[in-house]
């Protein structure tokens, strides 16, 4: 039997804890959250997605994507614009300025990610990459649905 804390689920979620940590310094030059920097995110790869829809593929409460969507909204990275025929869906579109933030946050987070990743050789890090993204498919489809790359 394996030590529990060496349980592949509790092993995955000490990672996420740690890199999450890693990614919030990473964010905080750019005056960004990790869910601001996923709302922007999503609002640039899905252009007039549904801040519910962000929610889902983030796997963060929907209160938490409002409160970070209204801090994007203030600064004037991110609107909310409706649609026609459907005047309750408030739908996310990055401004220029969000863009350009946005692209410098990413810039710093791939830095942030490849130092991290350095331990593992090319063909560990395809291969970890690749599990782990079996493992949210199975257990957050929503993560990745076909409108985001």
């Amino acid at each position: 039997m394996n030590h529990p804390d060496r349980r592949t689920g509790y092993v995955a979620w000490q990672i996420g804890q740690i890199m999450a940590a890693r990614i919030e310094r990473t964010l905080r030059p750019f005056q960004l959250t990790l869910a601001q920097n996923s709302a922007l995110m999503q609002a640039i790869l899905d252009p007039g997605v549904s801040s519910a829809t962000a929610a889902r593929r983030a796997a963060i409460t929907p209160q938490s994507m409002g409160t970070a969507v209204n801090g994007l909204v203030e600064r004037g990275l991110l609107e909310r614009r409706t649609t026609p025929g459907d005047r309750r869906t408030q739908r996310l579109h990055a401004t220029e300025a969000g863009q350009r933030l946005a692209a410098e946050a990413g810039e710093a987070v791939g830095a942030t990610h490849t130092e991290a990743l350095q331990v593992l050789t090319p063909t560990e890090q395809e291969l970890a990459h690749s599990v782990l993204l079996k493992l949210l498919a199975s257990l957050n489809p929503s993560a990745l649905d076909d409108n985001t790359p």
